[in-house]
């Protein structure tokens, strides 16, 4: 799988002055708009590795970043809310782009409570061989029986005391962002390739329209990158294909859109969708149900309180990291690739120990 922390290979054109100023919103989403470009130019982005989508303030280089943009390509509100003002203010010229509202994008909706169960309908050995194909799938969500007793609140304490982690971040970060909504669509939809690679179209028709003279080049490197991944799809779909009924829970619900393409099988998260902090409640109905069904691996993410992960993990669970924006891997067009490389494996190994 080395070759996928590679760029899809691409066809470029000659450099043209006049390409558009191109700004992104997350890791993964310059990727993609990388791949588009090619050599043609280089899109920033604007939210630095390590810090959370779901929060942020705007410093001046990204501030400044965002005038000068003529294209502007994010996920959307639903995933930084905070971002819809400086977009109207900053850059109110530029045009747009809204990917989680792009037209065939799959969206899921938002799923409610510490508990959720996820029906896979279809064949696990028809999606391995056909990983495109649509398929019928409910997400049901529900509460569990919470109990407030005295360890959830020791528990609760335990993340008081602790905090959200955030090395990489700086003071004027933060969770809790305004507005944000705990129902609705999950903006975490990057992580399903089917997505993406229809994002990569909508990017390049964007790029086209923008810069007519390199429209071409836009479309054959989307195409190639298109091509690419539905390869990785399938190699990632034929390795956690034996792994389907093995069970695990996360930090936060950012990873749905991954569990639903390749037929996984989560049992809960210890925080909010938007990884805003759990209360007593939350913590001991997770504890509870992760104990009685002899969950097998629990994934923390790099930015957060490894101390939660303690407070809900059943004695024997294996522990790994997950993280859904890739903020360790190298920046550019080869970080989507690697972003799937780096789940699927991270995935593959910790519940192929939990036998």
């Amino acid at each position: 799988m080395r070759s996928f922390f590679l760029a899809a290979t691409v066809f470029c054109g000659a450099a043209n002055a006049d390409t558009p100023d191109v700004v992104t919103d997350i890791l993964p989403v310059q990727s993609l708009a990388a791949q588009v470009m090619g050599e043609l130019g280089t899109p920033d982005v604007l939210l630095r590795p390590g810090a959370s989508p779901h929060g942020y303030a705007l410093r001046p280089t990204e501030a400044r970043a965002l005038q000068e943009a003529e294209l502007v390509f994010w996920v959307g509100p639903a995933l930084t809310p905070w971002l819809t003002g400086p977009l109207e203010t900053l850059s109110g010229e530029a045009l747009h782009v809204a990917l989680l509202e792009t037209d065939g994008t799959e969206v899921l909706e938002t799923r409610e409570g510490p508990l959720f169960e996820t029906e896979h309908p279809h064949d696990d050995d028809a999606h391995a061989d056909e990983v495109h194909a649509e398929d019928a799938h409910e997400d049901k969500s529900h509460e569990g029986h919470a109990h407030d007793d005295h360890a959830a609140s020791e528990h609760a304490q335990d993340h008081t005391d602790h905090g959200h982690e955030h090395e990489a971040h700086g003071d004027d970060d933060h969770h809790a962002a305004s507005g944000h909504n705990h129902s609705g669509p999950d903006p975490h939809a990057w992580l399903d390739p089917a997505n993406a690679r229809i994002w990569l179209a909508a990017i390049a028709q964007a790029l086209g329209d923008a810069d007519p003279d390199n429209a071409d080049t836009y479309r054959a490197n989307a195409q190639a990158a298109i091509e690419a991944l539905k390869v990785q799809e399938q190699q990632i779909a034929d390795r956690l294909s034996p792994l389907s009924k093995r069970s695990f829970t996360v930090y936060h619900d950012a990873f749905q859109y991954f569990e639903h393409r390749f037929g996984l099988t989560p049992l809960g998260a210890i925080a909010m969708n938007d990884a805003s902090a759990p209360g007593p409640a939350r913590l001991t109905a997770l504890r509870d149900h992760l104990t009685d069904a002899g969950v097998q691996c629990v994934f923390s993410e790099p930015q957060y309180n490894t101390g939660l992960i303690r407070a809900v993990s059943p004695d024997g669970a294996a522990h790994a990291v997950l993280d859904p924006l890739g903020a360790d891997l190298p920046a550019g067009a080869g970080l989507y690739a690697g972003l799937l490389e780096a789940l699927s494996t991270t995935i593959e190994e910790c519940l192929g120990d939990a036998r």
